[in-house]
């Protein structure tokens, strides 16, 4: 009994395969006209993407900046000695290096979250 559901089992998707494949049927498959769509979506990425890239790189040189002048600051822990022997600095002189380069950074790390929010409301 069992052999006889086996053939039986066995037979019919034979017999609906014959049938599947003497019914040709063709269906075209159309794939959607913006599955690659790589234009600009805002309207000033739209208008005008000289400058949006302009923001982009702009963006990338500042960042670039950003980490070469944080890496240029020295700590401001001088260990025992500073302790001990402490630092004079009078406040009629101009700003030493530390200072300039703390100011400088300030006003590019100011200047990449300002073009960073930018770039982001450009669309790209």
């Amino acid at each position: 009994m069992l052999s006889a559901l086996l053939a039986a089992a066995s037979a019919a998707p034979a017999a609906a395969t014959a049938a599947a494949a003497a019914k040709p049927t063709s269906i075209p498959i159309t794939l959607p006209a913006n599955l690659f769509d790589t234009t600009p979506h805002s309207p000033l990425a739209t208008h005008a993407p000289w400058l949006t890239h302009t923001f982009a790189g702009l963006f990338v040189v500042l960042g670039v900046m950003l980490v070469a002048l944080l890496a240029l600051q020295t700590t401001k822990q001088e260990g025992l000695s500073g302790t001990i022997g402490g630092r004079v600095e009078s406040s009629t002189r101009r700003l030493g290096l530390d200072a300039q380069i703390a100011r400088l950074t300030q006003g590019v790390a100011i200047a990449f979250a300002f073009v960073g929010l930018l770039v982001s409301l450009s669309g790209i």
